[in-house]
């Protein structure tokens, strides 16, 4: 199974806190591109926004003053991201998120995103495997028994986690409606599906593949 038939990109960012509105800004950045079943590119940078990094930020990531002042500034790191996303789907763990700062970074410099929609990977497995007891990145993987390498709250290793979630997701979506390959735009819809519905969802989906399947080998 190639599991998904068009280039993804997952995204993760840390920040000075929770809100561009209200003048936080990115400290990090990775962004891994999913092609097939693996990644295949990456896209990983700290970032100097020219702000004073919070002792509460430091504590959680690691990310220090130092770190960022040596850091690429981000009208470098910015329109290289927003090129190197291009025109693919994004998806992030908790995506309006990361999709908000990437919006508000990129109006900064005058460049809009163009990204071809947006997944989130949070949603995607509350839909998927219901009745887990946390759907938090660290624990959801360990619930899913995928292995989080590296350090949790550092861009990079939680964009490869948040992948590999994606991933599995994917392939448990493949088993369940007997596809080869998923579309991104799947995603997007069973996202948009109240939770309680997805089993409908998915059974209307499955159903209308096999008959398009056997009209194709008619």
């Amino acid at each position: 199974m190639s599991v998904y038939d068009r280039p993804m990109v997952m995204l993760d960012f840390e920040t000075t806190g929770l809100s561009p509105d209200m003048g936080d800004r990115i400290t990090e950045v990775a962004a891994l591109r999913i092609v097939g079943g693996e990644v295949t590119e990456r896209y990983v940078s700290l970032v100097n926004c020219g702000v004073r990094i919070p002792a509460f930020i430091t504590a959680l990531t690691g990310i220090t003053q130092e770190m960022v002042d040596g850091a690429p500034p981000a009208r470098q790191v910015v329109p290289e991201l927003i090129d190197f996303i291009g025109g693919d789907m994004l998806s992030a763990h908790n995506a309006s998120f990361d999709e908000k700062f990437l919006k508000a970074e990129g109006a900064r410099l005058g460049r809009v995103t163009g990204h071809a929609g947006l997944v989130c990977s949070l949603k995607l497995s509350r839909r998927l495997f219901p009745g887990l007891a946390s759907y938090k990145l660290g624990q959801l993987s360990r619930q899913l028994g995928i292995e989080f390498r590296g350090t949790a709250h550092r861009a990079e290793a939680d964009a490869q986690v948040a992948a590999d979630v994606l991933l599995h997701a994917a392939r448990h979506l493949g088993r369940t409606c007997g596809l080869e390959q998923v579309e991104p735009g799947l995603l997007v819809s069973i996202n948009k599906v109240a939770a309680a519905k997805i089993p409908v969802f998915l059974d209307k989906y499955a159903a209308l593949e096999r008959a398009r399947r056997e009209q194709l080998a008619a």
